[in-house]
């Protein structure tokens, strides 16, 4: 089978869904691994290390031609679709709850689509699970970017002319993301107190080093994903209530809540940034699905009235590519091997597996996703 990696066509899409070593490993499996010229340059992986690797380099008319699988981190334009020929199948983050007529435009070309959002968070998925190794980074660049710009070391320091207090950072939000940038934070010497509305999270708050903040909003919990429930407006209040004061003395705020297919929820209003302290940094990782933070604008730094920058930057970790695509192209390469029959040396899609049924969007020129099955 031949698999295709193009060059992403979102412009501030500097990952890549391919290294030289994923290539490698597709290449053992049986697969014929065809790129894109100049691929991986945004992410620091030469063409030169493609081909020792033992990938063809093409150009993207003649790569989407020949592709049994395309494989990419961002969605294709629905306009792009037409590109690949029926029978293919594609692999990639799609969004398919905020872009639904690219699914559309994958099942009127007959294309395979795999959703990598979608996948189970289950421990045989775990291999698997992209978004939470690219949210993972996010984490950590969420510290590294917010430390770039304060003005104020993190860690206490003891000098002749005095002792530097450590830099007091508040992590709301403790999913794989949050736990990153607590342990980030920590490791850098910042002071750092955490938020969730789930208590479950409080042992691995604290075994990170940091505080746990409790705030009284009445009965909470998670989905069998994992994830927070959704809270009433009453219980929100209650937060922003209790939040406000953690953010009043804290020199970082980064907020990590994110809700696949929805809209973000706001965590920190503009009464809540107006009690912060002036030169103080909030970073929103929840900026390009609306944000979490009440002035957020989209890849920009806000600075309030009151001192305080806002940084709604996108794709966080983009700006830590080349680790990036190293481990997306793995969870790919993992996605690909669990499910390629050495014998027939074909990769397959059992429709009544689990994970299968959780992230295969179109099939044979239908929409087959149980949530999505309104749109043929």
């Amino acid at each position: 089978m031949k698999v295709f990696v193009p060059k992403e066509s979102v412009n501030r899409e500097t990952r890549t869904a391919l290294t030289p070593d994923s290539a490698k490993k597709l290449i053992k499996l049986g697969f014929s691994v065809f790129a894109e010229k100049g691929l991986g340059l945004l992410s620091s992986y030469k063409d030169e290390e493609y081909s020792q690797a033992g990938v063809q380099l093409t150009n993207r008319k003649d790569g989407f031609s020949l592709a049994d699988l395309v494989l990419r981190v961002r969605c294709p334009e629905a306009s792009e679709v037409s590109e690949m020929k029926s029978g293919t199948i594609h692999l990639s983050f799609l969004d398919p709850f905020g872009d639904q007529e690219v699914v559309k435009a994958f099942a009127k070309a007959g294309v395979d689509a795999i959703s990598l959002e979608m996948l189970p968070r289950s421990t045989l998925a775990q291999k698997m699970d992209a978004l939470s190794s690219q949210a993972n980074l996010a984490g950590y660049y969420s510290v590294i970017a917010a430390a770039s710009r304060l003005k104020k070391i993190l860690p206490m320091m003891m000098t002749p002319a005095g002792t530097i207090t450590p830099s007091r950072f508040f992590i709301i939000g403790v999913g794989v993301a949050g736990l990153q940038a607590i342990a980030t934070a920590k490791r850098l010497g910042a002071r750092v107190e955490a938020f969730d509305t789930r208590p479950v999270v409080e042992e691995q708050v604290r075994s990170l080093g940091a505080k746990f903040v409790k705030i009284d909003i009445g009965e909470t919990g998670q989905t069998a994903q994992g994830y927070a429930k959704e809270l009433t407006p009453e219980q929100i209040r209650k937060q922003q209530e209790g939040m406000a004061k953690v953010c009043a003395q804290s020199d970082v705020v980064i907020t990590t809540a994110k809700l696949f297919g929805r809209k973000a929820p706001i965590l920190v209003t503009k009464e809540m940034l107006a009690g912060m302290q002036h030169g103080s940094i909030v970073v929103d990782l929840a900026a390009e699905s609306g944000g979490n933070v009440e002035g957020t604008k989209l890849n920009e730094e806000v600075l309030t009235d009151n001192g305080v920058t806002l940084l709604g930057l996108a794709n966080l970790e983009g700006h830590v590519a080349t680790h990036a695509s190293q481990m997306y192209a793995a969870n790919l390469a993992n996605l690909l091997e669990h499910f390629f029959d050495k014998d027939t040396k074909q990769f397959n899609l059992p429709v009544n597996d689990e994970i299968v049924k959780s992230i295969l969007i179109t099939k044979g020129g239908q929409v087959v996703h149980e949530k999505f099955k309104h749109l043929n």
